[in-house]
């Protein structure tokens, strides 16, 4: 499908312009002998004692366990892959008319066709596409190379704004569970797919996010999603992601979409 190739051709672009950055050292990265990074040094901490998260990092995708009725169509991320154990995604019947028709199409006409913005999670899950955060006191802030977005997690006390306006990546409030962020996520739009296989979500979403170090190199993320109008009860995936050292983002707009019109459906 002409959708897909296109897709694929901009993960290989995006992926061709990592090696084009200046390989500069990151500061403070813990290395080895010989100036390597150490990826398994303990995890750094902040002035205040707490777990520093900066950094680049990308996703490490696990190995598809939703058959697919084409093996061979390319991997576009799928939760159902992360589900934590013991966890289901279990779809009211408007999201799953929305996502039957959202794979009918092979997820042709997906947001971010229009150069519309990805959410959450999808947004920190692209393949190709890495994340980068920046830990400072009273506020995180999660950077999102592809179409250049950014969001706020603001861990200095503050409630949720009282008008929760919708919006592509909601309000996010955080904070410590021992070393552990956890980042709590209201009034988002339902104008983002969960991924990029299809999976919706209606403006009733709330997710919790807990985001933690293990080591230099590896960070574990546990996201849970309530959803009362579109799932019959919360559901809870686990990711993992892997620092990239000695890099940094690449601004990546996107201003000129025309392929949408294009699509074979």
């Amino acid at each position: 499908m002409l959708t897909r190739l296109i897709l694929l051709g901009m993960l290989c672009w995006t992926q061709v312009l990592w090696g084009q950055w200046i390989h500069y050292p990151t500061p403070g990265l813990p290395r080895t002998k010989d100036g390597r990074p150490n990826l398994t040094a303990p995890v750094q901490r902040t002035a205040d004692k707490k777990p520093d998260l900066s950094g680049v990092w990308t996703t490490i995708l696990p190995p598809r366990q939703v058959p697919v009725p084409n093996p061979a169509e390319p991997t576009f991320l799928n939760m159902e892959n992360f589900l934590a154990p013991g966890s289901s995604m279990q779809m009211l019947p408007p999201a799953l008319a929305l996502y039957q028709e959202h794979r009918r199409v092979s997820g042709a006409n997906r947001p971010s066709e229009k150069c519309l913005p990805h959410g959450i999670p999808d947004a920190m899950v692209i393949p190709g596409a890495p994340t980068k955060i920046v830990q400072m006191p009273g506020l995180t802030l999660i950077l999102y190379e592809e179409f250049a977005r950014f969001r706020q997690i603001f861990t200095d006390g503050r409630p949720f704004p009282e008008d929760l306006n919708p919006a592509w990546l909601g309000s996010s409030l955080g904070r410590w569970d021992g070393d552990t962020l956890v980042v709590e996520t209201a009034g988002l739009n339902d104008k983002t797919w969960l991924d990029d296989y299809g999976h919706p979500h209606s403006d009733a979403l709330r997710t919790i996010e807990r985001f933690h170090r293990v080591d230099v190199g590896h960070m574990d993320v546990e996201i849970t999603f309530n959803d009362p109008k579109y799932y019959a009860k919360p559901w809870t995936t686990r990711m993992q992601f892997e620092l990239m050292p000695d890099t940094d983002l690449i601004e990546d707009v996107c201003d000129n979409e025309k392929d949408n019109a294009h699509t074979i459906r």
